[in-house]
């Protein structure tokens, strides 16, 4: 029995185990096969504040991870395969720890970026490929840099990347976008964007361990062709990694939880939403280290007014 389980790591989920440890909450942490998030696949990270010459990913997760133990979390290694909510104390099914209850539960799963699926594509992740413009799009500068994806998404991530690139050529498998029109027109007006409609990707190309450029094919004919290129920013969307709550929590739908205005209350008592999981907008790991922090305070004033529990006992 736990006063309060957070379901997944990276900022959200190690921020909110920091403040709830800090309370002598006793989290338990469940980490599953990718700890510490999005940010275990990011290279240098200089947008978090505290780094002036920035800091690796991995690096800021496990300094994040430790600060978490040090205040007397517990962090354990799990999936969480289904979440009974029909009463209070919840119970979570996991898949190597058991059955585990808990008076709260804070669900900080995070949401991974589609991926084209292509070779060489998750072998250069953080050597050129790109799933997040904000995150790394300053490594770019003065790069030709190709965004793959017609949606507005890839319009909002190519009109970003323009602050940096010396060009960039949006590659997309159709002719016609899917991006809304002022989206289009937006992207249209931007001298520093060209156009590769028509064109499917097929193959990362990397030289000495960094992308060198990105092999297409001809939607009509079939043919291919090696488009020159110094990075490669994937903007097909994000999926949020909710699949394992089955539905019995209220989502948006994409999938995202859904969250009462100004906190991180979800429709279910006791139950909160931090991180990606519930932001589609912003995605970054500042504002999911806020909602970490949110998700704490909201989780321990709950517990204040709501715990049935003798922990003395």
């Amino acid at each position: 029995m736990h006063k309060a389980v957070i379901v997944g790591t990276g900022p959200a989920g190690l921020t909110a185990a920091i403040y709830l440890a800090r309370a002598n909450m006793e989290p338990l942490v469940i980490e599953g096969p990718e700890p510490g998030g999005q940010l275990t696949l990011t290279t240098d990270v200089e947008n978090f504040p505290g780094f002036p010459d920035g800091v690796l990913g991995p690096e800021l997760m496990e300094n994040m991870k430790k600060q978490a133990l040090r205040f007397g979390a517990t962090i354990e290694r799990g999936w969480v395969k289904d979440i009974d909510f029909s009463e209070r104390p919840y119970k979570l099914s996991t898949d190597t720890l058991g059955d585990i209850h808990a008076e709260s539960v804070l669900i900080s799963t995070g949401a991974s970026a589609k991926l084209l699926g292509i070779p060489g594509e998750s072998e250069n992740m953080g050597r050129g490929v790109s799933t997040c413009a904000t995150c790394d799009g300053f490594f770019f500068r003065g790069k030709k840099i190709v965004v793959i994806g017609g949606g507005d998404s890839a319009m909002e991530e190519a009109t970003f990347l323009t602050k940096f690139a010396s060009e960039v050529t949006v590659l997309h498998r159709r002719n016609e976008l899917r991006a809304s029109k002022i989206m289009q027109e937006r992207a249209r007006k931007n001298d520093k964007i060209t156009w590769k409609l028509n064109y499917s990707p097929v193959e990362v190309v990397a030289e000495n361990n960094k992308v060198s450029g990105i092999k297409v094919q001809d939607s009509d004919t079939g043919e291919e062709e090696i488009v020159e290129t110094d990075g490669i920013f994937v903007a097909i969307g994000h999926r949020p990694n909710t699949d394992f709550l089955n539905g019995k929590i209220d989502m948006d739908d994409q999938g995202y939880i859904k969250v009462e205005p100004g906190t991180t209350n979800t429709n279910l008592p006791g139950v909160f939403a931090c991180g990606d999981v519930q932001d589609f907008t912003y995605r970054q790991a500042i504002t999911a280290a806020g909602t970490g922090c949110m998700a704490a305070m909201d989780c321990e004033r709950f517990l204040e007014g709501n715990a049935f529990i003798d922990w003395s006992m």
